[in-house]
């Protein structure tokens, strides 16, 4: 193999409380695609943010084509050929593609922003990279898997001949992970490196050449990709045997726990974004709905957590039906509680501990009261027992959750929703940012949820996810359920048709 164009030689970054890369050294060489894989909190993206300039790392090196590099900000990396594309697009919706691709280094004529210029730029650039955009299309009106095209192509617009890539595939069909798989082929074969952050083992043996492997902070192992396995790579990473497939019990639904009728919701501009959802979940059941972002299922969820208020429709709960403009307290008085989509958002006060964070909603609640004040021993004893339980990494119940990796973040959002113990348990994205060791423990939550004959409404992008839990499917597209599958009646292929739009005007 040839010299590499990346090297990383001893990186360390210490944070309060943790040592985030320890003594951490890699390389990238020219035409390949590394993966980078690892457990939360194992030390991969802080790697990535040090060799793209968002933080400084304590002590190492970094060497761009065997000459030392400092590189203290994106604008560096760039300098040196490094480009990074984050799982959450940088992109401005009510621009259009064009803009977007030159933002802040737009071609001018007479001191205003010349069109056909950028078009032309645009034309060109995506013709040399194959990335296929239609320039003068608002970024709002093109779908997700055009608006990664964007990023990858602004990144090598400005240069970048190593594109770092996290969770490329997060929202993306299983025909539009094949079409990305083939863009970042095609780069490879142009002698441009990619490093992928992924916590898929299957797209590690997909797309990859070599992975590296980290846990707590070290390199645990690099390896050529046709020489590992989905199981050798779980157990290098989690540090122990990992089951892979998922073991669901057979058992026949009850009664009618949840059920939505006829529900209609507008989003802050106004716009219908829920059109007449129709469905119900039964006790002892996981309803899964597929889709892509943006195509409704963040309004719904706000509308069943009572913080969006629907147009019409019905929403049941034990056979009790909701006011029109019902309140979180009425909804979770009934027993429903939520794994929030965006716990950064909705799920989680970053400012407060751990252990305030996870009795939210539950303030009210005698044994975390003392008189009219909280009972902060019993509340450290409850935090406590759901940190060892759902195995949360924290120093300790009193850090702020804002000082937590995003895993274990979301581990705090599941531990306090599933606590609960509630007769309906709506869970959006509930592994998003987990390592697979942390998702097999999700997964094993919420199959016994199931078997305790709770009601589960699962909302999630990753599509192996809603196969692997789900008893039935629902598919959401444009504001609408346009199909319901039993899970063993479909493939992974006929549901991607159906998340694309490409079989609604035919249903």
């Amino acid at each position: 193999m040839s010299e590499p164009i990346v090297k990383l030689s001893h990186i360390t970054k210490q944070f309060p409380g943790v040592l985030a890369n320890d003594d951490v050294s890699m390389d990238v060489h020219k035409g390949e695609i590394l993966a980078l894989l690892g457990e939360n909190g194992a030390g991969k993206t802080t790697l990535m943010n040090i060799l793209y300039g968002l933080i400084s790392k304590d002590a190492g090196e970094i060497i761009i084509n065997g000459e030392k590099a400092i590189i203290n900000s994106p604008r560096d990396a760039l300098k040196y050929g490094i480009g990074m594309v984050h799982q959450h697009f940088m992109l401005v919706k009510y621009l259009s593609v064009a803009e977007n691709l030159i933002l802040g280094d737009e071609p001018t004529i007479k001191g205003k922003l010349d069109k056909k210029k950028t078009v032309k730029l645009v034309k060109e650039c995506s013709k040399k990279y194959g990335l296929d955009v239609h320039p003068n299309s608002l970024v709002a009106d093109i779908s997700v898997g055009e608006q990664q095209r964007l990023e990858i192509l602004k990144t090598l617009y400005r240069g970048a001949k190593v594109l770092i890539l996290d969770e490329p595939t997060a929202v993306l069909t299983p025909q539009k992970v094949r079409e990305l798989y083939s863009v970042l082929r095609e780069l490879k074969a142009q002698g441009h490196s990619i490093i992928i952050i992924t916590h898929k083992l299957q797209e590690i043996l997909d797309i990859s050449d070599r992975v590296v492997v980290m846990r707590t902070g070290q390199v645990i192992g690099i390896e050529n990709t046709c020489d590992v396995t989905k199981k050798m790579l779980a157990e290098m990473m989690v540090g122990r045997p990992v089951l892979l497939n998922v073991n669901k019990k057979e058992q026949e639904p009850k009664e009618v726990l949840f059920k939505v009728e006829n529900l209609r919701a507008k989003d802050s501009r106004e716009i219908d974004v829920v059109n007449g959802v129709n469905f119900e979940v039964k006790a002892g059941e996981i309803v899964g709905i597929a889709g892509i972002d943006g195509n409704g299922q963040s309004e719904m969820l706000r509308v069943f957590a009572g913080l969006l208020k629907p147009e019409e429709g019905k929403v049941s709960v034990c056979g009790n039906t909701l006011p029109l403009k019902f309140t979180p307290k009425m909804i979770s008085d009934l027993g429903v509680s939520h794994i929030s989509e965006d716990r950064h958002h909705w799920g989680l006060v970053l400012e407060y501990s751990v252990a305030e964070n996870l009795i939210l909603g539950l303030e009210a609640d005698k044994k975390f009261k003392k008189g009219v004040l909280m009972d902060s021993e019993n509340i450290a004893k409850h935090a406590k027992a759901l940190i060892e339980e759902y195995d949360i990494r924290t120093p300790s119940e009193k850090v702020l959750a804002g000082s937590l990796s995003g895993g274990n973040q979301q581990k705090v959002v599941l531990a306090r929703g599933v606590s609960k113990d509630p007769k309906v348990l709506i869970a959006a994205q509930p592994t998003r940012g987990l390592d697979v060791g942390a998702i097999e423990s999700v997964y094993k939550i919420l199959l016994d949820q199931r078997e305790k004959n709770k009601a589960i409404l699962l909302v999630s992008y990753e599509l192996d996810e809603i196969f692997a839990l789900s008893d039935r499917i629902l598919v959401m597209y444009d504001g609408e359920i346009v199909a319901n599958f039993k899970t063993e009646e479909t493939t992974r292929e006929e549901v991607g048709l159906y998340m694309g739009g490409g079989m609604k005007e035919s249903d």
